[in-house]
């Protein structure tokens, strides 16, 4: 079985779907590992969910399947007090992208 690392960087539908397949897969199973991380858009898109997709990544967060957001982008667009307050840890994305990568993770990117 695959271990899978969903990069999501789309903003508004895009990131949506994308936060909906990545909390089906982890919830189904579908893969031997899921974890998500958010760069660029996605991350404003974060601080402005609503009703079923907050909650989906609420539970993402939940499941720990949030490894971060990438901590210069949130510095750039000034969310990172906002997305601190929601619980979600801030790392250099290049590095994280790299850790996962380096332990033979899938990359799908939305």
């Amino acid at each position: 079985m695959a271990k899978t690392l969903f990069l999501i960087m789309s903003g508004d539908e895009k990131a949506d779907l994308a936060i909906r397949m990545a909390y089906s897969s982890a919830k189904n199973k579908r893969y031997e590992d899921v974890k998500v991380l958010f760069f660029g858009p996605s991350q404003k898109r974060l601080t402005q969910l609503e009703g079923d997709i907050k909650k989906m990544f609420q539970e993402l967060l939940d499941m720990k399947a949030v490894d971060s957001a990438c901590v210069g982008i949130a510095d750039n667009l000034k969310i990172r007090p906002d997305l601190e307050k929601m619980g979600v840890p801030l790392m250099p994305a290049g590095e994280r992208v790299a850790f996962y990568v380096n332990q033979g993770y899938e990359v799908i990117t939305v």
